[in-house]
């Protein structure tokens, strides 16, 4: 039995593996190519990726975590990845829009009732 060795040496050969980018993941690069319309925010008018989508300011972490878990192991579709992202996004433009849209609350509290300038004349008792 013969070992074929390598030619190379091993720290040249480690080093010029190293300097290849690593091989993106199928499920990522389809989420960096998949572009779709979405109808909020800084988005509207523009095909963004569902990736950017994913990593915008409207996707919390946590929920991105799970949603990259479960579309990696194959349990989400990628139509229904771009169903819950695109719905997130706009719903929470949506949200952000009306509050931006509210007046302020008082710090206070509720409003006090208007009080009248004029006291009006009241009868006297025992007249």
């Amino acid at each position: 039995i013969s070992v074929k060795s390598s030619s190379k040496d091993p720290v040249t050969a480690a080093g010029e593996e190293s300097d290849k980018p690593p091989k993106e993941e199928p499920w990522k690069t389809t989420l960096k190519t998949t572009m779709v319309h979405v109808d909020a925010a800084e988005f509207r008018g523009h095909e963004v990726s569902l990736w950017d989508l994913l990593h915008s300011r409207y996707i919390p972490e946590e929920n991105r975590r799970e949603l990259l878990e479960v579309y990696e192991a194959g349990e989400l579709s990628l139509e229904q990845v771009r169903t819950v992202v695109t719905t997130i996004v706009t719903r929470r433009a949506a949200a952000e829009r009306a509050e931006a849209a509210e007046p302020a609350a008082p710090v206070s509290g509720p409003k006090a009732e208007p009080v009248a300038t004029e006291a009006e004349p009241t009868p006297l008792d025992g007249d």
